[in-house]
């Protein structure tokens, strides 16, 4: 069982610290919440590892700890006073770190459905069961989530390249 604990970390911890990172918005607190996530997933590794979804039931445990600490601050994450060298070669370091803030203005659980969505590929049903809430629920969440993020960023809010656009061809 232990083997079993220590592959799903090695498999799993970088996905779960890119959730954490963007519902926490800050490296620290995001470490902070993958460690503690763990601690808990480990405690109870033997029902987890029974269950059909242990990915599932992971998230789950993470969800609720940055709730939790969200209820209990109720203020939002100091700057870290990370900045990112000029010239950077990937170039999109700075819309990242815009995204992350503007997500970090969104209430938690719009926060959390728009997390699970983009940067867990999950389903709308699939976060529905992890969040105990309905599917109709979810694409409410998502879609006033998204809105919200758009009216951040109006230059990057028109249609997307996949979208077809209207017009004769």
């Amino acid at each position: 069982m232990e083997s079993d604990f220590h592959g799903f970390v090695t498999a799993r911890s970088a996905a779960l610290f890119r959730g954490a990172l963007v519902l926490t918005g800050n490296r620290d607190a995001a470490e902070d919440l993958v460690q503690e996530t763990l601690e808990r997933a480990c405690r109870k590794w033997r029902t987890i590892a029974a269950a059909d979804a242990p990915d599932a039931y992971v998230r789950r445990i993470m969800v609720n700890l940055a709730n939790d600490r969200w209820r209990r601050f109720r203020r939002t994450v100091p700057d870290s006073g990370e900045r990112i060298a000029p010239g950077d070669e990937y170039g999109q370091v700075d819309s990242r770190d815009q995204l992350v803030r503007a997500l970090q203005q969104l209430p938690m659980r719009m926060r959390t459905v728009v997390v699970l969505r983009y940067f867990h590929d999950l389903s709308d049903a699939e976060i529905a069961a992890d969040l105990d809430i309905s599917p109709s629920t979810v694409r409410s969440q998502l879609a006033r989530g998204i809105e919200k993020l758009r009216s951040q960023f109006p230059a990057l809010s028109g249609p997307s390249p996949r979208q077809p656009q209207g017009g004769p061809r």
